[in-house]
Order: structure tokens, then sequence, then C-alpha cells
């Protein structure tokens, strides 16, 4: 069986991983694979990767383009009718368009190459962008109840008329922005918050536009802050679970959609020259982009060389892991004798 542990040991398993490749090539042939993974691995970033990054770049742009440009119309509208729901969808707006702006940035930022220091590359970023863009929705969010609250002991006047046709217009806007990124790659945190956003962009467009018939045919005002306020929660469980996922991938924890435990016991059973797979930590870049380290312990007078590759085989095709660096070992483990077995 596979012990475990978890990503903290993973700086260890980079040094360790660092003198096999020096003293190991030649026996094992290690260094040699790993080299040719490294052309795997870029293939498979600008490949279909890229098309995604490209396609979504320009998508979070344009949403971006329409979010920012009717967010004045609407913070104008707002305060001409003195429209809560207004003013709420549009300060949600204007914080959208910031946050859609860094969302863009961070989808430029991940194509760039990697670099001498930063040897993973940007991609993180926009994992690090869809935290923020959560915490961000938080706070909208909580701002808009307090608002609802003190509108509802201290209702104002509201303009129905202009507040529909105001409202209406936001929802054209969103539901276009909502189209333009729903069309990207889901699996992408970076996207999702983004989609997040228009998301609660759009609720906020149908509740000022429900608020405003209700105000025209019966004058009853409180309908106002009460769905803002209602907005408000909805989007707060979607906006924890995009916190939450991303505050996992920022601490380099295992994904949701992976079992760690599971892809050990997978190549024991799996990979006729394996007969023990420990020191194992998988992680991922951006949601999408899965990696791991491990060490693989082989049946004496396996071959090494491809042993490896039948795990990186194995770890692509059937976990979609596709950047993977492994230890090949005999016998015991040589970070057995510093306690470090996990």
């Amino acid at each position: 069986m596979a012990s475990s542990s978890g990503r903290g040991g993973h700086d260890h398993d980079h040094r360790g991983h660092a003198g096999h490749d020096h003293e190991a090539h030649d026996q094992e042939g290690h260094g040699h694979h790993h080299g040719g993974h490294g052309h795997d691995h870029a293939s498979h970033s600008h490949g279909l990767g890229h098309v995604h990054g490209s396609t979504d770049k320009t998508r979070v742009l344009i949403a971006a383009f329409l979010t920012g440009g009717f967010m004045v119309a609407e913070a104008l509208g707002g305060l001409l009718t003195g429209s809560l729901a207004l003013l709420a969808d549009a300060g949600h707006m204007l914080t959208d368009s910031i946050s859609l702006g860094l969302a863009w940035y961070a989808f430029h930022l991940a194509g760039r190459q990697a670099t001498a220091r930063l040897t993973y590359g940007f991609d993180r970023v926009k994992t690090l962008v869809a935290y923020t863009n959560g915490i961000a929705i938080f706070a909208i969010g909580a701002w808009i109840v307090v608002e609802a609250f003190h509108r509802l002991s201290d209702p104002a006047p509201v303009l129905g008329g202009p507040m529909l046709v105001i409202a209406a217009l936001g929802l054209v806007v969103n539901i276009a922005a909502f189209l333009v990124l729903h069309g990207g790659d889901r699996e992408s945190l970076n996207m999702r918050g983004a989609i997040l956003h228009v998301v609660g962009d759009l609720l906020g467009s149908v509740a000022a536009l429900a608020a405003a018939l209700v105000i025209i045919f019966t004058g009853w005002v409180l309908i106002d802050p009460i769905l803002s306020a209602l907005v408000a929660v909805l989007l707060f469980r979607s906006a924890w679970s995009l916190v939450r996922e991303a505050g996992n991938l920022l601490l380099e924890g295992v994904p949701e959609n992976l079992d760690r435990e599971g892809i050990a016991r997978d190549l024991e059973t799996s990979v006729a020259s394996v007969r023990e797979v420990h020191h194992m930590h998988v992680w991922s870049m951006d949601g999408s982009k899965h990696m791991a380290t491990l060490h693989a312990c082989l049946a004496e007078g396996a071959d090494a060389h491809q042993a490896v590759t039948a795990i990186k085989s194995r770890l692509a095709g059937k976990h979609g892991i596709d950047h993977a660096t492994v230890e090949a070992e005999f016998g015991a483990c040589a970070d057995a004798s510093r306690g470090h077995l996990h």
C-alpha cells in the first residue's frame, strides 16, 4: 500500500529528485525520461491549453468592456431613481469590471514562458485572482445586506418607471456577457470566478427588474432592498465554493476531483514492476493542470526507464496528471534513514 503524506514534504522531494537526476541518470534513465517529459508537457501546455487560454482571455476582455460600460449608466440611474437594487448592481458591476480586468491580466501572464526563478510559469496567478474574486463577492454581498437593512428601517422613494428601463437594459448587457463567458473553459478557476461575477450581475438585474415591476403596480418600495439582500445571500454560497477550492490549490492541496491514495493504489496494481508507491504529492496550478511527484519502489531486475514511462503514461491517461516527477527506487527508500517516509 502507498503510505500517505501531505504536501508539506514537497520541497524535500524536489531536493531528492534533483539528486536522483544527477546520481542515477545512467542506472535508471530518470533524467533522460524527465527531459522527454518536459517536451511532452510543453506541447500539452501550448497545444489545447494554449487555445483555451487564448480564447478565454478574449472572452473575459469582452465581458469586462460590456460590464464596465454599462456600470456608469446604471450608477447614474440608481442615483436618479433612488433604487438600491440599481445602485447595488452598479457597485457589483464596478468591482466585476475590475475583477474581469484582473482575470484578463491573469490569462495574459499565464501565456508567458517560465523563468529560471518562476519555473512553473505564471499559471498560479489565475488561481490567485480567482481567490481574490471570491473574497470580493463576499465584500460586495455584505455591503448590499447592510444597506438593505438600513433601507428597510428607513424606506426611501423609488421611481419605478426609469428603474424598469435601466434594469431591462442591464439584463440584456449581463446576458450578453454571460453568453460570452459561458463558452469558455469552465474547468479553469479563473474563468469560473469571472462567470460567477457576471452571474451576480445577472441576478442583480433580474432582482431590479422584478422590484421595479412590484413598485410600479403596488407602490411597495420595500421590495427593492429585500430582493437586493436576497441576491447577495444567494451569491455567498457560490463565492464560498470558489474561495475554498482556490484556497486549497494555493495551499497545494490535492484537487477535489483527484484521490491521491486511489491513484497510488492504481499504480501499484496496474504497473507490473511497481511494488510500492510512497512520498506521493498531487497538486494543481489552476484547477486544470495537475502535477505529481512520487517514489516508486520497483521489483528487483525491473527496467527503471520502462517503469517510469509506464507510470507517467498511466498518470496522464487515467488520472489527467500530465506533469509528473517519478523517482525510481530498489530496496529501501533512500529517505528512510531520515524518517521522511510518508
